[in-house]
């Protein structure tokens, strides 16, 4: 009886608003931000400390009672930003005149810690957050109504921040705020760092990197006829180049995302510039190897992969260089994990991890640098070289067939002619300025005239690539979707989640015309009589998100679910979480995750 009219009672009290009340105030709030600007993309934590008169005690977040009020942070961010996640302290036991049994308390100073994420794309500037929080004081015999204060902050995006209301923090037991560098377990840094190197040692053997891996094992049997001190300047010459590319892949990382830009692996090739760059050194190196010119290029270009008896450092440096920029439109395993972690965290953590990778991918050569005698292993040189060599200049012409498809997604199909004119001039040129050789004054001439025009011929093809028109034609898009095995419909992000609420499950595709291996498992998985036959047998809703030019909405998309490389899947299920899946997708996993959900699903329904 006496649990019974308690129980009437603080139903009847928590019925009626503490204001219309002028009920007392039992506790006080203090809220504060962990640093002082935010990097767009970062992490972000909230510390709300509720400090309890005497005497006094709240409700814990879960308490004993339904009908106890339970104590509650709620934050309030700008619209689009991923909602935070509250961590509650565990609640006291305590016995009460009022209650049979113990009741699960907060007393003194409770803090509540909220987390959340920056989206990607989040503009410079203040943007204004609130902290509300919830509570119910009660004494040894009876409770007051429930109070709500309101606590507005204003969280800063830009450079230049700094920690900030360690107090609040400290009270969490977190020993201050936790910015991103800092607050990051070693066993998980530690974890990362072996995921890195060994994603960048799989690297090597991605599809975008066979045809230069090939012909620096070409440079590398011609160092070995050359003694072994040829080889050891070889390996550490491309090892150098290697990490030199990632440092600078990391430098670009940190400061793109200062600039609130999107940040992710393989993002230049949004560029159509960067795509057209590749394309002309492409194009150089397969002329140099079908031996149509010898000369020195900036920086031994022309030589760095196979173009004269001795590359020297300079050559093996500049071969390094080149085998990252051709390795980044690849998702090695372990690698997006590994490289999205970092893109979360601070500019020291980018670096370590970007670092991992290159040491991976570079350890093929950093063993030949230990141990050259291992040379021995590979083939001798010998006259079957200048054959292995020109076919290995059409491996590199393949490349540049792959660039033009790339590019005739981001420019229009005329500003895509221009520039294939450009690369016709420029390889024009170079066969004028071999057949120079050998003519005497009027050579000389035509050698110069030649030089002149493979400068022309870059700048010009250059500048086309960095002009701005209205993108690729779309019918070519549209007869592509036609021609696919599933109906993709462009990706809509609220229209997936509302799909998923009304029973519909929902595959994305996150891909890029320049993402080898979302074009991989697309060809042999995705786009397969299988699939497609899985999707229609359980009515899947298929959406492709297209992230081969720059697009902020997906790159917030990619941020939100922690991946910052591609390609990305994800089925949206019914009365469950998303389900994300691996970089390289198979038939088994797909089946095994679309029949479980709709079974799950169908179990709810009749439940």
């Amino acid at each position: 009886m006496k649990r019974t009219l308690s129980t009437l009672l603080l139903w009847l009290v928590a019925a009626v608003p503490a204001a219309a009340l002028d009920v007392p105030e039992k506790g006080t709030v203090e809220a504060g931000l962990d640093r002082t600007a935010y990097e767009a993309g970062g992490p972000a934590r909230l510390a709300v400390v509720l400090t309890i008169a005497e005497g006094w005690h709240v409700n814990a977040h879960e308490p004993t009672y339904d009908y106890l009020i339970p104590t509650e942070l709620v934050v309030e961010l700008p619209e689009g930003w991923p909602a935070a996640e509250v961590a509650y302290p565990p609640a006291e036991r305590a016995t009460f005149a009022f209650a049979d049994e113990p009741l699960d308390v907060y007393e003194g100073r409770v803090a509540l810690v909220a987390s959340f994420r920056l989206p990607a794309g989040a503009p410079a500037g203040e943007h204004p957050v609130a902290a509300e929080v919830t509570y119910q004081a009660c004494d040894d015999d009876s409770c007051l109504p429930p109070v709500t204060v309101r606590e507005e902050l204003a969280l800063t995006v830009g450079p230049g921040g700094e920690a900030a209301n360690e107090r609040l923090f400290a009270a969490a037991g977190g020993g201050g705020p936790a910015g991103p560098t800092e607050g990051i377990a070693p066993a998980t840094l530690a974890l990362m760092l072996l995921l890195a190197v060994a994603g960048g040692v799989i690297l090597n053997v991605m599809p975008c990197v066979l045809p230069v891996l090939s012909l620096k094992v070409f440079g590398l049997v011609k160092s070995a006829g050359q003694g072994r001190g040829h080889v050891v300047t070889g390996a550490l010459g491309t090892t150098a180049g290697i990490l030199v590319s990632f440092w600078a892949l990391a430098l670009f990382a940190v400061a793109a995302r200062a600039a609130g830009a999107a940040v992710g692996w393989g993002v230049q090739f949004q560029q159509p510039g960067f795509v057209t760059f590749l394309a002309v050194v492409v194009v150089l190196f397969s002329l140099n190897l079908w031996g149509l010119f010898e000369i020195p290029l900036p920086g031994r270009l022309a030589s760095a992969l196979g173009g004269g008896p001795q590359e020297g450092v300079a050559g093996h440096f500049v071969s390094g260089l080149f085998t990252t920029l051709m390795a980044t439109p690849c998702s090695a395993p372990f690698l997006g994990t590994a490289v999205g972690f970092a893109l979360a965290q601070s500019a020291g953590v980018i670096l370590a991890v970007f670092t991992a990778v290159g040491v991976g991918m570079a350890l093929p050569y950093l063993v030949l640098a230990v141990a050259p005698g291992a040379a021995r292993f590979l083939p001798r040189p010998g006259a079957w070289m200048e054959t292995v060599k020109k076919v290995m200049g059409f491996l590199l012409a393949a490349a540049a067939v792959w660039l033009f498809y790339v590019l005739a997604a981001q420019v229009s199909p005329e500003r895509l002619a221009a520039i294939e004119l450009g690369l016709l001039a420029l390889a024009l040129f170079v066969w004028a300025r071999s057949r120079a050789a050998g003519m005497g004054a009027g050579g000389r001439t035509l050698r110069h005239a030649a030089v002149a025009g493979i400068a022309l011929a870059v700048a010009g093809t250059l500048l086309l690539a960095t002009r701005t028109d209205a993108g690729a034609a779309d019918p070519g898009a549209a007869g592509a979707e036609a021609r696919s095995l599933i109906a993709w419909t462009e990706f809509d992000r609220a229209a997936a989640e509302d799909l998923a609420a009304s029973g519909r499950l929902v595959f994305v595709d996150v891909t890029a015309d320049w993402c080898f291996t979302c074009k991989a498992n697309e060809r042999l998985v995705l786009e397969t009589e299988d699939t497609a036959a899985l999707f229609r047998e359980h009515e899947v809703v298929a959406m492709k998100a297209d992230w081969t030019n720059r697009d902020d909405e997906i790159a917030a998309f990619l941020a939100d679910h922690g991946k910052y490389s591609i390609p990305f899947y994800l089925l949206y299920r019914p009365g469950d979480e998303p389900r994300p899946f691996a970089e390289l997708l198979t038939k088994s996993m797909l089946r095994d995750a679309v029949v479980s959900a709709a079974a799950a699903d169908r179990t709810a329904r009749l439940d």
